[in-house]
């Protein structure tokens, strides 16, 4: 059973706009880390002042972190994918 307050179950039922806004926002984190990983091989201004060879790879500690933050985040896009795909039915 669930604690108090940690579920969905938990969630108001007549708040519907928080309901859309929390999903929205659950959407908004995979793509937004996926970004910010891009953002960050294109640009390395952090690591580069921290790094000292000279051929260092784009794909530093901040990028892979992005990219296991927004692979860690995709629950919700499989989920609306696997609604999505349950809800066609094939003649």
């Amino acid at each position: 059973m669930p604690f108090a307050g940690s579920g969905p179950a938990d969630f108001p039922c007549d708040n519907v706009a928080a309901r859309g806004a929390a999903d929205w926002l659950s959407l908004a984190a995979a793509p937004t880390f996926a970004i910010m990983a891009l953002l960050t091989a294109v640009t390395a201004d952090a690591d580069m002042i921290c790094s000292a060879a000279e051929g260092a790879s784009p794909l530093n500690g901040m990028v892979v972190m992005y990219l296991l933050m927004s692979a860690f985040h995709l629950a919700p896009w499989l989920k609306l994918v696997a609604g999505r795909r349950g809800g066609v039915r094939r003649s």
